[in-house]
């Protein structure tokens, strides 16, 4: 998909599946709709921190980042716009996910439009976004949608909420997604063997060559 947009998905379930997955999936999929509605090609990828969780101890431990966080970190900078999901332990976003987010480039996602989600066992969590969640994202100058979605056991399956259910939840948060990626042009990112990258203010080696001295 030359041109798409690239939305990242990161869930921070630890079982497989898990229900993080399930809500990330939820919310890919409306995104995806909702952007084909606006007429905006856009793909997906999707990360599991489970898959890279002794990377992630690693990289603390050494500074170094395995290969495959260090791809997932660079798909996370490459991004157009991220959703975000973990569950909720001890009121907070989990270890894991803290960890991860530890281990990310301080300026890896600053103006990234970043979808919120969580899920606990109860709703009685569902302050944890607001409290937890989005004080992190915009210490990283990212910028959260309005809409975050919560999932508690009790939104699946037969005993879901009838006043509330979590479909329309998830329709409405991943609405504004949609909408922040389908106002705004793609992300860009410089590549670091570039010389424009590299090079005082994108210098060309002929510019800079044409201010030394001739010496004959």
């Amino acid at each position: 998909m030359t041109g798409a947009r690239k939305i990242v998905v990161v869930a921070a379930g630890l079982s497989d599946p898990s229900t993080s997955r399930l809500l990330a999936d939820r919310l890919t999929e409306s995104t995806l709709r909702q952007l084909r509605e606006h007429g905006v090609e856009a793909e997906a990828r999707t990360f599991e921190l489970r898959d890279v969780a002794h990377d992630i101890t690693n990289s603390m431990l050494t500074g170094f980042a395995p290969k495959p966080l260090a791809e997932m970190n660079d798909a996370v900078a490459a991004a157009d716009a991220l959703i975000v999901v973990t569950p909720v332990f001890s009121t907070s976003y989990s270890g894991l996910f803290k960890s991860w987010v530890d281990v990310l480039d301080r300026d890896a996602i600053v103006g990234t439009p970043v979808l919120l989600a969580a899920n606990a066992g109860t709703a009685r969590h569902s302050l944890a976004i607001d409290y937890a969640m989005r004080p992190l994202f915009t210490y990283l100058h990212a910028e959260p949608v309005s809409t975050a979605v919560f999932a508690a056991s009790a939104d699946w399956g037969d005993q879901a909420d009838a006043v509330a259910p979590l479909q329309k939840r998830v329709d409405r948060g991943a609405g504004e997604l949609a909408d922040r990626v389908a106002g705004t042009s793609a992300k860009t990112v410089a590549d670091p063997f570039s010389p424009d990258t590299y090079l005082a203010g994108g210098s060309s080696f002929a510019d800079l060559l044409k201010d030394l001295p001739d010496r004959g």
